[in-house]
């Protein structure tokens, strides 16, 4: 390989990684925001609860809230963060054209 290719491979995989950590990061904040809400709001006695929609505040906030803010967010993050990158190398496109 020469370092042209290299350096193309390098740049692929930085991108990959980077959107690597986006995705934990996401799934990261999933948890908290459901663990958050669904433990301190939902620890008091059921008697105490507030209701949203027919729903413990706690489930209403943790389940179906989170569930819209991280579709939002994945929405956000697929349309304009991550970006398009071939899987083949352009190199090897060619090379299969040249040989066929």
């Amino acid at each position: 390989m020469n370092q042209k290719h290299e350096g193309k491979l390098e740049h692929r995989f930085k991108i990959a990684h980077r959107e690597a950590l986006i995705g934990c990061a996401l799934a990261i904040f999933n948890f908290v925001w459901w663990y958050g809400f669904a433990y301190g709001m939902g620890s008091k006695a059921p008697e105490e609860y507030t209701f949203i929609l027919g729903f413990p505040a706690w489930f209403f906030f943790s389940c179906i809230l989170g569930f819209l803010v991280v579709v939002g967010l994945v929405w956000y993050i697929v349309k304009f963060q991550l970006k398009d990158m071939p899987f083949e190398d352009e190199e090897d496109e060619s090379n299969e054209v040249n040989s066929a």
